[in-house]
């Protein structure tokens, strides 16, 4: 059992941590807060360091999670991230698992074989542009601190696959709190995909294997009611998050 800061709490995937971690004490903050979350904005240095004391572990999931203007990525994306390492390094916290996304890479297309968990940054937007920096603050902190930093690139995390491309993406609510646990307990700087055990996967899984991370679920059970992709299917990691204006348009 461990004491764990949870950021972000009040959104979808905090709230599949919050229900699932039920054998940690889970401390759960937001930007927003609602009733068992607390509130916390991660642009807030000072109350971010008072909210990692104590605790062993922090999973970052609070910032913006879809494309916005610049300035909003950056200040708490980018900004909301450095003081969460700060605050961690601080408040002599030694693990911090950081929710990065697979728009990171979104310019990125499928070659012959599965794409490394390593792959450089090829992000599609703004929003994408700020996980990769989250990232390289997270390598930053543990190379110059020796914080145990995983950093998750993670794809469709939704109830079931609600369309075509899906069902190579998606990470299922179970196996999300599975590569939370796993990353919970890994020594080191690793970047992991999070994306289920899927048929359809074209992203490696040595990085989650690394870190002791067996993901359970396959998108394939719901192929028949999503429907396969009425044209050739977009072969990019981002999908249409390539296309949709800069700073402007919110996808799911």
């Amino acid at each position: 059992m461990a004491t764990i800061l949870l950021t972000g709490a009040a959104g979808y995937i905090g709230r599949i941590l919050r229900e699932r971690l039920t054998c940690h004490d889970v401390r759960c903050t937001d930007l927003h807060p609602i009733e068992g979350v607390e509130p916390l904005d991660v642009t807030d240095q000072d109350a971010v360091e008072t909210a990692c004391q104590g605790v062993d572990a922090v999973v970052h999931l609070g910032g913006v999670s879809a494309e916005a203007p610049f300035e909003a990525v950056l200040d708490a994306n980018v900004r909301g991230t450095h003081h969460v390492l700060e605050g961690a390094r601080r408040a002599e916290v030694s693990r911090v698992v950081l929710a990065s996304s697979n728009h990171t890479v979104g310019f990125h297309s499928r070659g012959a074989g599965d794409l490394p968990d390593s792959v450089p940054p090829a992000p599609d937007t703004y929003y994408g542009w700020s996980k990769a920096a989250m990232k390289s603050l997270g390598a930053l902190y543990h190379h110059r601190f020796g914080l145990h930093v995983v950093c998750l690139r993670i794809g469709t995390c939704a109830d079931r696959p609600a369309d075509p491309r899906a069902l190579w993406s998606w990470l299922s609510p179970d196996d999300c709190a599975r590569l939370v646990e796993a990353s919970l307990t890994a020594d080191g700087f690793h970047l992991v995909w999070g994306v289920s055990a899927n048929t359809r996967r074209w992203w490696s899984a040595e990085g989650g294997h690394r870190i002791g991370y067996v993901p359970r679920d396959d998108a394939e059970r719901y192929a028949a009611e999503v429907g396969e992709p009425e044209m050739p299917a977009d072969t990019r990691v981002g999908g249409r998050f390539c296309v949709v204006p800069l700073g402007e348009a919110e996808v799911p």
